[in-house]
């Protein structure tokens, strides 16, 4: 199976039927609506256009509300270093998934976690700038988010 690659994309970049999708989708999401042919009238789109990217382009805010997110995290190759990153993390109510980690060069380690932040007491910018204070974190960014 391969990897799914992904992309953003400014809106005014999409195809027609790409907006109306993400319009229709908008209507069923409400509530307003609650059959997909009665949307997909009301956007203005094919139901076979409609099937064919309704799986596949999504709101980028709908990215980021989503309970799993993975983090890229430069941290200084010292003893103690990951386990404290993870005990701040653990303060904060998240659950980690998963950890890759490199091999040490430089005195530096490439670290990327997933983390389940459904159990969080804060919100994400919270968790952000708790990582970011930890000592030995020289760099984290959001990379990913998702199911």
């Amino acid at each position: 199976m391969s990897r799914k690659q992904f992309y953003l994309v400014r809106e005014d970049m999409l195809t027609d039927a790409m907006q109306k999708t993400l319009n229709a989708k908008a209507l069923l999401d409400s509530g307003k609506i609650k059959k997909i042919n009665e949307a997909v009238t009301i956007a203005g789109l094919s139901r076979s256009a409609f099937y064919k990217y309704k799986d596949g382009i999504l709101p980028f805010n709908t990215m980021v509300k989503e309970k799993i997110i993975t983090l890229s995290i430069n941290l200084v190759d010292r003893s103690g270093t990951l386990s404290q990153l993870l005990q701040k993390i653990a303060e904060t109510g998240a659950n980690v998934l998963t950890i890759n980690q490199t091999i040490p060069l430089q005195g530096r380690a490439h670290i990327t976690l997933s983390i389940d932040t459904s159990p969080m007491k804060i919100d994400l910018d919270e968790l952000m700038e708790q990582v970011e204070v930890v000592d030995s974190v020289e760099k984290v960014e959001l990379v990913g988010s998702g199911f």
